[in-house]
């Protein structure tokens, strides 16, 4: 029998990602989750921005999902609209039930002001999830900026470096439970 490359069989049991991007896109997409998406790659990072990891035809919630759930560490960027997207609730709930690491970014808004509201599409059971995750990430140390004052090399800067570190301390509880087993 032919053996396989070895690069060849690391991309198959690798995860699709290292780094989930979560975000509003009409908020974010073409500027803190866009930018910083472009940075991670550079530097090497494998991230997941639903703009630049799919492609027509592509199941939404299937492709997404595959890769919150195959991800190290998350990045959630809260802004003005977050809660008004299923989606967005929906990955952080995932994120958050699948007990990943999650770098919140708190983009033109206060924890304070982010609540899962019920606009009676969503059972009773969904809000409460979603209301839950929601918390989980406000009680999360995170990153806070504004558009208009903030200093945009500075965020991409402690956001990326804050996404090196924690993925960094999830290899580290990676090899250290290898250990222990």
């Amino acid at each position: 029998m032919q053996r396989l490359p070895a690069r060849l069989c690391s991309k198959i049991v690798r995860p699709a990602c290292d780094v989930f991007i979560n975000h509003r896109g009409i908020d974010t997409k073409r500027n803190v989750a866009g930018l910083l998406y472009d940075g991670l790659t550079r530097m090497g990072v494998r991230s997941f921005l639903d703009s630049m990891n799919m492609k027509p035809g592509d199941r939404l919630f299937e492709h997404i999902d595959r890769a919150i759930l195959g991800c190290k560490v998350g990045v959630a960027v809260f802004s003005p609209r977050y809660c008004d997207s299923y989606f967005c609730l929906h990955e952080l709930a995932l994120l958050m039930d699948s007990n990943k690491r999650v770098v919140p970014i708190f983009y033109d808004v206060k924890p304070s002001q982010l609540m899962v509201k019920d606009n009676g599409t969503r059972s009773p059971k969904e809000l409460q999830r979603f209301s839950l995750a929601l918390e989980e990430a406000k009680n999360t140390v995170g990153l806070t900026f504004d558009s208009l004052n903030g200093d945009w090399s500075e965020l991409l800067r402690n956001a990326s470096d804050a996404v090196i570190m924690n993925l960094l301390e999830v290899e580290e509880e990676r090899k250290h439970a290898k250990k222990q087993r």
